[in-house]
């Protein structure tokens, strides 16, 4: 469950974790026993056209420090994997063991290989991390996204950021508890430095992939990436600096569906996140098929890629589907891209609705308008602005689904998004679509 503090502005940013209403409960670790017999020794991954390292770009003082880097899966080290992207298992070399489904099966057998990123600069000393990864991961497969950090003269530890498959038949795809130390924690989808330890300026990724013996198609991984941010006492309201638009996104209420699968949290305002993953994903006109839809949910339910997105966000260790990497993740087995990221402004968000990029967003706080008055953390979309800069939103948070268009005061809504979560977002587009070009002299963050 999400918890922020809220003041007055200027606010002060409080990072949150996880998202909709739904109680982190803690269990077994994730664990898997390779054979030591059969581990690689690590080998660099080579092409002859290596990219050039990126100009590290300065964070000035007075914007909020936010930076996101996809990785170059040409550069790296890699174990049992081949390709520059995307990545896949290689015939070879590839190491064996057994996994234990901390809510499932134990001794699941498997043959893995990893990959692991160069270490990645940040131009601030950063307090966050959110992974995004895009990965087909067929029955059999599955695969496992970690980060290390370092600054001051050490190194932490790998923290396991997901255990992520597609589908359910063969793992359960969750989050790891029971992770921290005193460099910091992963609580759900978020690493924290934590607090009174020293400063960390640099991270590096490493992704394994799994299959189990004898399938035939093996995981692939097209994109990894990181954003990385720190505190920043933001001055709320922001100067509207863009023209009247909104994006035609399909509206979904969240509430039509309460009671839904309890073994999925029940639907209501435990789905606003799947919700807003599918509006958004719609409005790009993908999705679930008809077949698959009905093999779940059926032809009961209204709207049943909702209850589909729900099933297949779903975090076993969260007890939800507000993962939002893991949302994101659903949603590019569709045809799309899409990565988690932290924007400065709502003048950053225009950048995207200009591209027909809705975007999902994060909130927490007190919110005039809101169906509940407040949240503790909830997802909507962002569609678009009226003419006085106020934000044209589709907000699952409603009773039917022709009520999800609601419009909030710019400086209202900036209180509980770039106040409430420090301006997550889920930017989720067709595969291949050029993105807005980043604001100049700043780290990008997209």
């Amino acid at each position: 469950m999400r918890r922020a503090r809220r003041s007055a502005v200027p606010v002060i940013a409080v990072w949150l974790l996880a998202a909709c209403i739904s109680t982190p409960v803690t269990q077994p670790d994730v664990t898997a026993t390779p054979s030591s017999s059969a581990a690689p020794t690590d080998r660099p991954v080579t092409t002859n056209t290596p990219a050039p390292t990126p100009t590290l770009i300065p964070q000035p003082a007075d914007k909020p420090p936010v930076s996101f880097a996809r990785v170059d899966f040409t550069r790296g080290t890699a174990a049992g994997v081949t390709g520059t992207g995307p990545i896949a298992l290689a015939a070879t070399g590839l190491a064996s063991g057994t996994y234990d489904d901390p809510f499932g099966a134990r001794g699941i057998a498997f043959q893995s290989g990893s990959w692991t990123s160069e270490w990645t600069p940040v131009a601030f000393a950063f307090d966050d991390l959110v992974a995004s990864w895009n990965a087909d991961t067929p029955p059999g497969t599955w695969i496992k996204v970690e980060m290390q950090a370092r600054g001051n003269g050490r190194e932490t530890k790998f923290f396991t950021m997901i255990t992520w498959a597609s589908g359910d038949g063969d793992i359960h795809r969750t989050s790891t508890p029971g992770q921290q130390d005193g460099d910091g924690d992963v609580n759900i989808d978020t690493f924290s430095r934590a607090k009174g330890a020293a400063p960390l300026d640099a991270y590096r990724l490493r992704v394994t992939l799994y299959q189990r013996p004898g399938t035939t198609t093996g995981p692939s991984v097209r994109m990894l990436a990181a954003m990385t941010s720190a505190p920043f006492k933001y001055e709320i309201p922001s100067l509207f600096e863009g023209a009247a638009m909104q994006l035609q996104v399909p509206p979904f209420s969240q509430e039509t569906h309460a009671g839904e699968f309890p073994e999925y949290d029940g639907g209501g305002e435990a789905w606003c996140s799947p919700t807003s993953t599918s509006m958004v994903v719609a409005f790009h006109g993908a999705g679930p098929t008809p077949d698959e839809l009905d093999v779940f949910p059926g032809d009961r339910y209204d709207d049943p890629q909702v209850d589909y997105a729900a099933r297949y966000t779903y975090d076993w260790n969260y007890k939800g589907a507000g993962n939002w990497p893991a949302n994101v993740a659903y949603a590019t087995r569709f045809g799309l891209d899409g990565f988690v990221t932290r924007l400065r402004s709502l003048n950053e968000a225009q950048r995207f609705l200009n591209a027909s990029i809705p975007l999902v967003a994060s909130i927490n706080g007190k919110l005039p308008g809101f169906l509940l008055g407040e949240t503790n953390g909830h997802l909507l979309v962002i569609r678009g602005f009226d003419a006085n800069g106020d934000v044209i939103t589709n907000d699952p948070a409603v009773k039917t689904n022709e009520e999800a268009r609601k419009v909030y005061r710019r400086a209202d809504f900036e209180r509980v998004w770039l106040g409430g979560s420090a301006g997550i977002v889920y930017v989720i587009y067709p595969r291949g679509k050029p993105l807005p070009p980043n604001v100049p002299g700043l780290p990008p963050n997209w």
